[in-house]
C-alpha cells in the first residue's frame, strides 16, 4: 500500500469535480498523482473538511463521526483497494470494542470521512499504477 495525501480538489473541463492524491513519500524525483472523479456533494463535503468549515448543519459524513465518537470507534485508516471496469472500490477500516471492522465503500466516501477524522489514506500499489498519472517535471533544464 502506498500512503498518499489529498492534494487538491480541482473540476476537470468538463466541470466534473476530481480530488488529486499524491504519495506521501515520494518513489522518485518524478511527480504521481492518481486523480479519482467524484460526486459534487462529495466534493463539496470534502473541501469543507478540508477547508476546516463548520456548515451550518451537519453533513452526512459530520453525521458519521459523531456516530463514531459515539460508540467509542475510531477510523484506522481508509483505502483504495481495486480498480475494476473504471470503477475505484474502497475500504474502511475501523477499530471498535469488538476488534478491527473493514467496511465496504466508494472511494469519495472514504476520503470525505478521513478528512474530518485525520485518518491516513493508502492505495493499493498496483491501483495507483494503473490509474496514475505522471506529471514532467517543468523545472527541467534544457539544453
Amino acid at each position: 500500500m502506498i500512503q498518499v495525501s489529498l492534494t487538491s480538489l480541482a473540476v476537470d473541463s468538463r466541470g466534473l469535480p476530481v480530488v488529486i492524491l499524491e504519495p506521501v513519500i515520494p518513489a522518485s524525483d518524478t511527480r504521481r498523482v492518481l486523480p479519482i472523479w467524484i460526486g459534487t456533494p462529495e466534493a463539496t463535503a470534502i473541501m469543507l473538511a478540508a477547508e476546516g468549515a463548520t456548515p451550518p448543519r451537519p453533513l452526512v459524513y459530520d453525521l458519521m463521526t459523531t456516530l463514531l465518537d459515539r460508540l467509542d470507534a475510531q477510523v484506522v485508516q481508509v483505502a483504495i483497494t481495486k480498480l475494476e471496469a473504471g470503477t475505484f472500490h474502497a475500504e474502511i477500516t475501523l477499530q471498535t470494542t469488538h476488534g478491527e471492522e473493514v467496511i465496504d465503500a466508494r472511494p469519495s466516501d472514504s476520503i470525505a470521512l478521513a478528512t474530518r477524522t485525520g485518518a491516513p489514506i493508502f492505495v493499493a500499489e498496483p491501483v495507483f499504477a494503473a490509474a496514475e498519472v505522471i506529471e514532467s517535471d517543468s523545472a527541467e533544464s534544457e539544453e
